[in-house]
């Protein structure tokens, strides 16, 4: 229903931010990660958002990105997980790191999140890791981006499919290389890298 919502900064706390747009105050839940991102209260402000509707209210999250949206949205798609335990994982980890816990299986980690045992933990990688796997862009801002080098990381993913990988090592090997050569732009050169990874 609401794609973002920009205006003037009027109010931020680490739960919640209001933006200022058209004479209207929207008031939107969001995670530690886009608070830190927000600017000083009166300057201008963009959070992109997802609306929740529930049988007791009608709620307005907002994010500093696209990838945290995403994310979030993906995480209330498990069944028992609501908005406010998606938020707490947005609040303890980036989208990029939740997205190598649950394709990794790493239940422990996962429990670290506030509300989140391991039953939960375990719902988690049983239903998103295939989904997560298959994720472009939730990476941070210049991690092999939006510069025609995601289509090398495509390219570079699938010759590491076709050499036998499944998509889930394939993109965490992938995953790998990027933060250990952040500048890499070559699907050759990425393949070759990947597959010295163990």
């Amino acid at each position: 229903m609401y794609a973002y919502v920009s205006g003037t900064l009027a109010d931020k706390k680490p739960t919640e931010a209001v933006i200022e747009a058209g004479g209207v105050g929207y008031r939107l839940l969001i995670p530690a990660s886009s608070y830190e991102r927000l600017p000083a209260v009166g300057q201008p402000a963009k959070l992109v958002t997802s609306f929740v509707v529930r049988d007791d209210a009608l709620t307005l999250y907002g994010f500093a990105s696209d990838p945290e949206r995403t994310t979030f949205e993906t995480l209330t798609n498990v069944s028992g997980v609501g908005p406010k335990l998606a938020i707490a994982a947005l609040s303890a980890m980036s989208p990029s790191e939740l997205r190598d816990s649950v394709v990794a299986g790493d239940a422990a980690m996962l429990t670290r999140i506030p509300g989140i045992g391991k039953r939960t933990a375990e719902r988690l990688i049983v239903e998103l890791r295939d989904k997560f796997a298959s994720m472009d862009g939730l990476e941070p801002a210049g991690a092999l981006g939006g510069d025609g080098s995601s289509e090398a990381r495509a390219d570079a993913r699938s010759g590491l499919e076709a050499l036998g990988l499944s998509r889930a090592e394939a993109e965490k090997r992938l995953r790998k290389v990027l933060r250990a050569h952040p500048g890499t732009q070559s699907a050759e050169e990425l393949i070759r890298l990947a597959l010295r990874e163990a």
